[in-house]
């Protein structure tokens, strides 16, 4: 009876670590969750006038970190044939996130709100594509 519950707990430990070792975070979540984060910092210095905090966040947005080369290749693999239209997308997000950070500079409201709005349409085009089958794929179905 001993023997049987270490196997038991063996074969538990064993799913469990393929189960970690498989839903592993990438670099690119925490990357995401950090573009949201400045997205929300973003909106909270629109609506104060903080066109210095617009400014510094679009920048953070625009020149975003990179996943390791590792990563990106498994995205590549994952990716395939629309990985011109993935990078696409980032390249969207880059250009309007700098046309944001030009607006802020000039103190331009109206400027901020139209690129802010063309930036939110970037990440949402790109998310509406690639989110789901993305997670799909490398966390399985959530």
């Amino acid at each position: 009876m001993k023997n049987t519950h270490h196997f038991a707990a063996t074969v538990c430990l064993a799913f469990a670590a393929t189960g970690a070792q498989a839903a592993e975070p990438l670099a690119l979540q925490k990357i995401m969750q950090d573009l949201g984060l400045n997205m929300q910092l973003i909106t909270d210095g629109i609506s104060r006038d903080d066109w210095e905090l617009v400014e510094k966040t679009s920048s953070l947005i625009a020149d975003h970190p990179r996943p390791p080369l590792a990563e990106k290749m498994r995205i590549l693999s994952f990716a395939g044939t629309d990985m011109g239209k993935f990078k696409a997308y980032d390249g969207a997000t880059h250009d309007q996130a700098q046309a944001l950070g030009k607006a802020a500079k000039t103190q331009d409201g109206q400027g901020v709100i139209l690129a802010f709005q063309k930036l939110q349409t970037s990440c949402y085009n790109c998310h509406s594509e690639f989110r789901k089958p993305f997670v799909a794929h490398f966390y399985g179905t959530r």
